[in-house]
């Protein structure tokens, strides 16, 4: 199972581009404060996001949570081939918007919770 919960603070704005194949994406960089690390900044893309004007509201400083799953991603570049381990998000929630991120959680821990009972009940 993938999946990847980050709560943190976008480092810089987000960054919106247009892929080959007439997608949307957007680029952000989420630093979290961790009990392992003091800090680190995850990549986290998204694709056709579904609230377009949301993100477009969010700047560097503001709190967000992530969901997704993890993924490295491989391109071609002048230097040769390369690789790039970023999280691409299902959902990007303002903190601010509590009934959503605590919406978004317990989704995610029931759809976690429900993969670690059936490993454990049928080995699946």
């Amino acid at each position: 199972m993938n999946v990847t919960i980050l709560c943190g603070t976008l480092s810089s704005d987000p960054v919106w581009r247009s892929l080959p194949s007439g997608s949307d994406a957007v680029s952000l960089e989420v630093t979290t404060e961790s009990a392992f690390e003091s800090r680190a900044t995850v990549p986290v893309s998204v694709v056709d996001p579904r609230r377009v004007r949301e993100l477009e509201r969010l700047v560097m400083g503001d709190q967000v949570l992530v969901i997704g799953e993890t993924r490295r991603r491989f391109f071609r570049s002048g230097a040769g081939t390369g690789s790039r381990t970023e999280v691409r998000a299902s959902q990007v929630i303002p903190a601010s918007q509590r009934r959503r991120v605590t919406s978004a959680l317990l989704e995610a821990a029931s759809v976690v919770g429900g993969a670690v009972d059936r490993e454990l009940l049928f080995g699946t």
